[in-house]
């Protein structure tokens, strides 16, 4: 489904930081030693957060996204880019596919707009192990969870860090995932039981990369989804994000991105999309 036998596992491994001798217990948790279990999952997920930084810069400058494996790899995995959900969600999909674990897609409706329908252009996955399903979205930017939330247990809260998130059901077997902020829950997006297959991702990607009433077309958007503070810049507008609710924004100059990017993100551009970042920015002030 979405030829995880293409990837370079270890090479995806070493760059979330999962290579030899990295595990959380100290273990080695290299390709060969990876089981499809639920600890596994866990390791995987939050190491691919950690890591791979959401960000929709080549949308900005007006190439095309690629969803090929080796285009994936070649861009996330070797050139140390980030990407957004088709490729961040893809490219796990196909790692935890190559480890051997049963992955299968969604298609989900961003909630965080308020009463606004929104159409449905965010990726996610399902995950199965022994028999339970587990939500897993390494795309849905400094939102979105930093480890798998079961399915199969609606309402039930799960923590991560100082972030609370829960799974609950509507009519229709409609999952929604909501997140608690400041002593309320707030949906972030909703899914079907519908299944969605990489060529899905295609078209979805096609709209969100190219249709001028996408949100990523025209302009800066880079996210991390942190275990104290979430970022996001938006711009040249980066907002801080804390548990308790609070956010922290200032307005950054566009000499000052690129160290920026650097130090809050870990997301170092070549010179050339360095230069053409700073041009389009500086063409807005």
């Amino acid at each position: 489904m979405w030829n995880g036998d293409e990837l370079d596992l270890d090479a995806y491994l070493s760059r979330i930081g999962l290579g030899s001798g990295t595990g959380s217990d100290g273990t080695d948790v290299g390709a060969r030693e990876l089981r499809p279990d639920l600890d596994t999952l866990y390791a995987v997920h939050r190491a691919h957060t950690a890591s791979i930084v959401f960000e929709s810069l080549d949308v900005l400058f007006g190439r095309p996204v690629e969803l090929d494996v080796k285009a994936l790899e070649d861009k996330l995995v070797h050139g140390r880019r980030g990407g957004y959900c088709y490729e961040q969600n893809s490219l796990l999909a196909a790692a935890l596919e190559r480890i051997g674990f049963e992955v299968t897609g969604r298609g989900a409706r961003n909630r965080t707009r308020g009463d606004t329908l929104l159409a449905v252009t965010h990726a996610v996955l399902v995950v199965t192990v022994d028999g339970e399903p587990w939500l897993c979205d390494a795309g849905f930017g400094y939102q979105g969870p930093r480890e798998p939330v079961p399915l199969a247990r609606p309402g039930h809260e799960v923590h991560q860090g100082q972030w609370t998130f829960r799974v609950r059901e509507e009519a229709g077997g409609i999952l929604v995932l909501s997140a608690l902020r400041a002593g309320a829950w707030r949906d972030l997006y909703a899914f079907s039981p519908q299944r969605y297959h990489p060529v899905d991702y295609v078209v979805l990607n096609h709209y969100s990369s190219s249709h001028p009433s996408s949100s990523f077309v025209g302009r800066t958007l880079v996210q991390l989804p942190g275990d104290t503070v979430r970022q996001t810049l938006v711009g040249s507008e980066l907002t801080r994000l804390h548990p308790d609710g609070r956010t922290e924004r200032e307005t950054v100059a566009a000499e000052d991105l690129i160290g920026l990017l650097d130090r809050e993100f870990g997301l170092r551009l070549s010179d050339r999309d360095a230069a053409e970042l700073v041009r389009i920015h500086r063409s807005r002030d």
